[in-house]
């Protein structure tokens, strides 16, 4: 069984709602960076090392994605790495723990 988590931005949310991470296509190019990617054209779902990503169905803007992990012993540097260099706030949901390397 995989583990879920909710990437957010680390923009404390303001009186219009919470906010956006980027575009879903500066999403799609910044994770393509990361060998984190759709298998086909116009997937919602993006497979990366130990990661896979669900981003909202038929969404410009994107303010918060799903993320699993598939395979944990590969995941957590991969995780880390997006997280900090992407300026993303990690969320399990299950406990509250907020990770913002």
């Amino acid at each position: 069984m995989s583990q879920q988590f909710v990437i957010l931005s680390r923009e404390p949310a303001t009186d219009k709602g919470m906010v956006p991470i980027g575009t879903r296509c500066e999403i799609l190019k910044l994770l393509s960076q990361f060998n984190t990617a759709p298998e086909f054209d116009g997937d919602e779902v993006l497979y990366g090392p130990g990661i896979r990503i669900e981003l909202p169905p038929g969404q410009d803007q994107i303010s918060q994605m799903l993320m699993y992990i598939t395979e944990e012993e590969i995941a957590w540097l991969v995780v880390m790495r997006l997280a900090r260099e992407l300026k993303w706030k990690i969320l399990d949901p299950s406990t509250g723990r907020e990770l913002s390397p």
